[in-house]
């Protein structure tokens, strides 16, 4: 059945990002097993709450400062936590710009408050003619949705709000969890691998 409506994630599908920076920051502040926190794998109940939108942000701050039992301030947790975000794939944006002409597009993002805005500011280094967002019928985000992948009802939201028909709808994702809940919905799901980009997939 053809297509009608493309879902992407955001990180390490359209945004750069790299777990492995954010832990070494969190290292190099004296924060030990961050690992165990989060990863591309998971998170913790804390980061659960962040990325569901749940916990405030001077709370988290509190609440890493607690754990770790250091004297942070707030600005060295958030350059840590924001040290994972890279760079936006522009040759990605400028397909997505294209792919506008085809398909319905939206996003969904397991992001938090802090990311949010932090890469808001970083798509925004460059000129731009249009924000982030509008490159989608709607962007979800975790942490203004409540819900988080790989959680179904998140997915289902986005069917439910847009009348999707989940056989002609395709969600993009790099993280195998998120794929297999999109296809035990009846979506078509593809795992974006590493080196791998949007454009390379003949859509």
């Amino acid at each position: 059945m053809k297509a009608t409506t493309l879902i992407f994630d955001l990180g390490g599908v359209i945004l750069d990002i790299d777990y492995h920076r954010t832990r070494r920051a969190f290292e190099k502040l004296g924060v030990k097993d961050f690992n165990e926190m989060y990863s591309q794998a998971g998170a913790d109940d804390l980061f659960m709450s962040l990325e569901k939108g749940a916990i405030e942000e001077k709370n988290f701050y509190s609440e890493i400062r607690k754990r770790s039992g250091l004297p942070l301030t707030d600005k060295d947790i958030r350059d840590a936590w924001n040290a994972i975000l890279l760079h936006f794939r522009e040759m990605s944006l400028q397909r997505l710009n294209e792919l506008q002409l085809k398909y319905k597009l939206f996003l969904l993002s397991n992001t938090n408050h802090i990311h949010l805005r932090e890469f808001n500011r970083i798509y925004h280094l460059q000129p731009r003619e249009k924000s982030f967002d509008q490159h989608f019928e709607k962007a979800y985000y975790s942490c203004k949705v409540g819900m988080r992948k790989p959680n179904a009802n998140i997915y289902e939201l986005v069917l439910r709000e847009n009348d999707l028909v989940p056989a002609q709808t395709v969600f993009i994702d790099d993280s195998a969890q998120n794929i297999d809940t999109a296809k035990s919905l009846g979506i078509q799901a593809i795992l974006l691998k590493p080196g791998t980009f949007i454009e390379d997939l003949g859509l």
